[in-house]
């Protein structure tokens, strides 16, 4: 029978167990180069030898679309995930909840079911995707979301203020008043944050991300506080990190910052917002790979 997995290790620092009982771990690739027409056969490919396309109707074959190209890099997440952990591809299936939630059922050597399964959500934005993973009992795993929001106007060449005014409907009069006011470096920082946060939300509870969705939402960082239509919602976990990509721009390196958030409903009494701003906190549950590493395995995910 296959055991509780290991998988979601990736220091030799134990990682934190939330009140429920399960493991939290979030991994993210960086595009950091363009792609080739042969890659992206590659990856095609991949996707539709491990999951079957009939039921993914959003994946098309479009190589020249870069989005396209994302997608199908983030949707081989999982299967890298599991092919680190040493878990053969006949030992779990790829479910999906009424909410539309990803999670893994675990299969032992004899075909039966395992006490602990794997819910996952995969996000990507630009030139960076990511995939965060929960292991623990099948009832709980699911409730995981990331958002993954560039630090940068869009499009280029815009004021912040224009940046905001484009914004601002996604956000409560409170939210509103906390950002405005400042530096236009914390206004971008603030901004991408709480719409990070609302994200990474809305992501774990399934739900979509319109504007509705998102003006409805409140969060309060400093009071560790967030809300739905004025209700308080406790019990929710939200981790927070920058990640700083290099991707290649013609013959330059072109760093790129990335606001994330991982967020998990625990069932504790209260919510949480926690920071990780230094690397030795951030590598005991979040690993960073690229392109080529991601390649130089696809050969072994259906092996």
């Amino acid at each position: 029978m296959l055991a509780h997995f290991s998988i979601l290790t990736c220091s030799t620092e134990p990682t934190a167990m939330p009140q429920q009982g399960f493991n939290i771990m979030v991994w993210m690739l960086t595009m950091n180069r363009g792609y080739s027409i042969a890659e992206y056969d590659v990856v095609y490919h991949a996707v539709g030898e491990c999951f079957p396309l009939k039921d993914s109707p959003e994946i098309k074959y479009e190589p020249m679309n870069p989005d396209s190209f994302r997608m199908l890099a983030t949707r081989l997440l999982p299967l890298l995930v599991m092919f680190k952990g040493s878990i053969p591809r006949g030992h779990w299936i790829d479910q999906v909840t009424k909410r539309g939630k990803h999670w893994i059922e675990l299969v032992g050597y004899l075909g039966e079911r395992t006490p602990y399964d794997i819910g996952y959500h995969l996000s990507f934005k630009n030139s960076l995707c990511g995939i965060a993973i929960a292991q623990g009992h099948t009832e709980a795993v699911a409730n995981i979301g990331l958002g993954i929001r560039q630090l940068k106007v869009e499009p280029d060449g815009i004021s912040v203020e224009e940046y905001f005014s484009t914004l601002h409907h996604k956000l409560t009069l409170f939210e509103i008043d906390s950002i405005l006011g400042n530096p236009d470096d914390v206004v971008l920082k603030r901004l991408n944050m709480i719409l990070t946060l609302k994200e990474a939300y809305l992501n774990a509870v399934g739900s979509p991300l319109s504007i509705d969705s998102f003006s409805r939402m409140e969060f309060d960082i400093p009071n560790q506080r967030v809300s739905g239509d004025g209700n308080d919602l406790p019990g929710w976990e939200f981790r927070i990190f920058v990640a700083s990509v290099g991707v290649a721009r013609g013959s330059k390196i072109v760093e790129e910052q990335y606001e994330c958030v991982c967020a998990m409903f625990t069932g504790a009494s209260e919510t949480r917002f926690i920071f990780h701003d230094t690397s030795k906190s951030l590598s005991q549950w979040v690993q960073f790979g690229n392109l080529d590493n991601l390649f130089s395995v696809i050969p072994q995910f259906y092996s």
